[in-house]
């Protein structure tokens, strides 16, 4: 098991936008990789309840288990590795191992038994540094829809904040609100 706060700050780009923003990070297309998203929940959702999310990430070959859960100004990450076998099983419906992720699930009242897979978000993206901190350029697609976004992930709160609104001025790119990818998946397959 790893743990981390993640700080991070979210826009919407248009595909023009995105475009120039890899330019201007020189980002070339083979910067670019694919990376998949399976995200699970219960039926009712009570891991959105809790302001949580729960999904299995596959990178080059790799499977994490990631349970994100707010904490003050920042999200707490919660990962473990998985094989593919295990992620080949929790995916046609196992159970998740009974590591550190099951049993802060189960301490949040929710049962990792009705744990239930609602489908895949494929990004393809790159990452550059940028004022202590990382620029991340997601092109997203899912259930038939495509979306680009900048991610800023920061240290810290305050200075990053700073950076991340100094940079979409640079880049003369308007302030869009972004809510995280499983909410925009979500939102798209159950119009929540």
């Amino acid at each position: 098991m790893k743990q981390e706060l993640e700080i991070e700050f979210k826009n919407m780009l248009t595909q023009e936008e995105f475009q120039a923003a890899a330019h201007y990070f020189a980002l070339p297309p083979h910067a670019f990789q694919t990376q998949a998203n399976h995200y699970f929940d219960t039926s009712s959702f009570d891991l959105k309840s809790e302001g949580c999310a729960l999904r299995i990430r596959e990178k080059h070959g790799r499977f994490v288990l990631t349970l994100k859960q707010p904490q003050d100004d920042a999200i707490l990450e919660t990962h473990e590795a998985l094989s593919e076998t295990e992620t080949e099983g929790i995916l046609s419906g196992a159970v998740i191992p009974k590591n550190s992720i099951y049993q802060i699930i189960s301490s949040l009242g929710i049962a990792p038994e009705e744990l239930k897979y609602f489908g895949t978000l494929k990004t393809t993206r790159a990452e550059a540094p940028y004022k202590n901190g990382t620029i991340v350029l997601d092109h997203s697609t899912y259930l038939g829809q495509e979306d680009f976004e900048l991610e800023y992930e920061a240290e810290e709160r305050e200075e990053g904040k700073t950076n991340f609104f100094q940079m979409l001025k640079t880049l003369n790119i308007p302030v869009r609100p972004a809510e995280n990818k499983v909410r925009r998946f979500y939102r798209a397959k159950f119009g929540r």
